[in-house]
């Protein structure tokens, strides 16, 4: 059986942090995006698990900002 290709996390916000080097809308890094459309399920699923760890230092560095 197939593996389920799982939904990109692109959100069309593209900016890429450069202190972190992560996308600020999807945490991925410009080698993960360029990856992602002929990665293996599994991969896409492993690059996954690692954003929401990455979307918080971010997120909360830009809200410093404000």
């Amino acid at each position: 059986m197939a593996e389920t290709k799982p939904q990109s996390p692109c959100n069309q916000v593209c900016e890429i942090d450069v202190p972190s080097d992560y996308c600020i809308g999807c945490g991925r890094t410009l080698a993960e995006i360029t990856e992602w459309p002929d990665a293996e399920p599994s991969r896409q699923s492993a690059i996954i698990t690692q954003l929401a760890g990455r979307l918080g230092p971010i997120a909360s560095r830009f809200n410093s900002r404000s």
